[in-house]
């Protein structure tokens, strides 16, 4: 009777999200994983973007600067520790030193909540761990499931990144005044450990299911090769990852200017702190519930029938007319429609379109060449177009040349997703150094 439970509850499970049953195990495990990491995250996000408007909006450059010299120090220390530990040991040690920073933070936000100086380095802190931690999670995936697989199954384990993010600033607004800040940094601690099962059965599913099923040997039980700046030289040599790191640029470019625009005008429409964060949380909820339904129900079937291709290009167009509107109507209204456009279609179709591209590549740049792109180029690129944005402001062009500047860098950014898809479709030469199809 409960054989037969759970084969109506697979083949449930399998017309929705097109799994099947022998990787209901892996999906789940991928599921709970950008729950419990998308929950601790988005819990402290609303605050961070709060703490951002504190320090002030004209200032807000200075901070992705920061963060920038922040990821510049972490990747090639983590490109050290890549080298000399077993890839299954990586992510617990790298997740257990976030875990300890966690609790220091919650440690002085019990001191001194209201101190600047730590509202600024929490503010730094989470924008390097988010980026990390993301980065090595789908790193992890990449290297766990078969290019088949991840068609399939991609955009639904990254649904849970959207439940998280959904129940992350509810849980947030309910339990911040009982709790405090620093309870808020111990949950999420908590939460950020709870993802190391899900580690396990994730990896222990790739020997017997997933792409280490025909490996001779464990390769998750060896260090990866290289040293320091093995990931810089390893983008460097290969065209298509060089056209990653430009996707990565042009993306991070349009949404930095679409980040100012929106602490501009909520600073300009909502003056009260409390205010803030409320609309903070609630553009957070609307972003996660829509991008659930787009995850379940159309992400991996776009995928499967038209290629990543169409998962790279179709966000970049839409917000490159979001911007030409925008650039007519500089309203908050009119951004806040572009803003939640930007990012549902990002977590929704972009961020497994862009994580498709690293399922067929060797391991060192799984997670060396691709945390260098998702980290340091994405923080370097966050610090250019915010002092650019700051340089236009300057000279009094007003919000509509920053819109249709970031139109004309929309079209950019869909061209070379355009160019992405169709090599990741094809395979590329061993020579390019990047793809072993």
């Amino acid at each position: 009777m409960q054989d037969l439970a759970e084969g109506r509850i697979a083949r449930w499970i399998g017309r929705v999200v097109d799994a099947r049953a022998d990787e209901l195990q892996a999906l789940f495990a991928g599921f709970a994983l950008f729950f419990c990491l998308f929950a601790g995250y988005f819990m402290l996000r609303p605050i961070r973007e709060t703490m951002g408007i504190t320090a002030g909006v004209d200032k807000l450059q200075w901070l992705f600067t920061a963060t920038f010299v922040t990821m510049l120090l972490a990747v090639p220390l983590f490109g050290a520790l890549s080298a000399r530990v077993a890839r299954r040991r990586l992510l617990p040690w790298v997740w257990l030193f976030f875990v300890a920073n966690l609790l220091a933070f919650a440690a002085g936000f019990a001191h001194d909540a209201g101190n600047v100086w730590q509202a600024r380095a929490f503010y730094v802190w989470l924008s390097v761990f988010n980026l990390f931690v993301v980065s090595l999670a789908w790193s992890l995936l990449a290297d766990v499931f078969r290019p088949e697989q991840a068609k399939r199954l991609f955009a639904p384990m990254a649904a849970g990144a959207s439940v998280g993010g959904l129940a992350g600033p509810l849980l947030g607004a309910a339990l911040v005044g009982r709790i405090g800040l620093a309870g808020l940094a111990v949950l999420s601690a908590a939460f950020l450990v709870a993802t190391l099962g899900a580690i396990g059965l994730l990896l222990k599913w790739r020997a017997s299911s997933g792409a280490g099923v025909d490996a001779p040997v464990d390769e998750t039980a060896r260090p990866m090769s290289g040293g320091l700046l093995d990931g810089l030289a390893l983008i460097v040599r290969s065209p298509y990852l060089l056209g990653i790191a430009a996707f990565v640029v042009l993306l991070a470019t349009t949404s930095t200017f679409l980040y100012f625009e929106q602490a501009r005008l909520v600073a300009q429409h909502f003056p009260d702190r409390v205010a803030q964060t409320q609309v903070f949380s609630i553009i957070d909820a609307v972003v996660q519930g829509l991008t659930i339904a787009v995850q379940v129900f159309v992400t991996g079937r776009l995928a499967e029938r038209y290629g990543v291709a169409v998962l790279l290009v179709a966000v970049p167009v839409l917000i490159a007319f979001g911007m030409g509107v925008l650039a007519l109507a500089p309203v908050f209204g009119v951004l806040m429609v572009v803003m939640v456009l930007r990012r549902v279609g990002e977590y929704a179709l972009v961020r497994p379109g862009r994580e498709m591209l690293f399922v067929g590549v060797d391991a060192p740049t799984k997670y060396k060449a691709k945390n260098v792109i998702d980290t340091a180029v994405y923080r370097g690129a966050d610090a250019i177009s915010g002092w650019v944005k700051t340089g236009i402001d300057a000279i009094g062009a007003g919000p509509a040349l920053i819109a249709l500047v970031g139109a004309v860098v929309a079209l950019l950014w869909a061209a070379v997703g355009a160019w992405l898809g169709r090599k990741s479709e094809a395979g590329l030469p061993a020579s390019q150094g990047a793809l072993r199809r």
